[in-house]
């Protein structure tokens, strides 16, 4: 249940950070320009599988681009749920996480050692 509403918080963040990238039609703009196709646009280091996040505690914050395997891993579960309880499911725009960066790249730095020894290990 707790995934299923973070990938609806997931989705609705996206279609707002979509949205809002949406140029506004100019006189030098197409105005023949479909808005949906326009929405769907990612950034460019926004691969598929992955989401964005921000880490931020304090004065503190720093984008990050995390793989969907994440989601699994404990330790950024804990992370999330922390978000769950500072935030709620209701935070609008980009999902923010309360943590200081070096927490968050700490946890990912973890998880790609981790998953560098499995792979080495075969």
């Amino acid at each position: 249940m707790m995934l299923r509403s973070f990938f609806s918080k997931i989705h609705d963040s996206l279609s707002v950070v979509l949205a809002s990238r949406r140029s506004s039609p100019t006189i030098n703009n197409n105005l023949n320009e479909d808005p949906v196709e326009t929405a769907m646009e990612v950034p460019d280091d926004v691969l598929d599988g992955h989401f964005v996040v921000l880490a931020n505690k304090g004065e503190e914050t720093k984008r990050f681009v995390v793989d969907l395997h994440y989601l699994r891993d404990p330790a950024f579960l804990g992370l999330l749920e922390r978000a769950k309880e500072e935030y709620g499911f209701k935070q609008k725009g980009v999902l923010v996480i309360p943590c200081h960066p070096q927490e968050l790249e700490k946890i990912l730095e973890e998880q790609r050692d981790d998953s560098v020894g499995e792979m080495e290990a075969n």
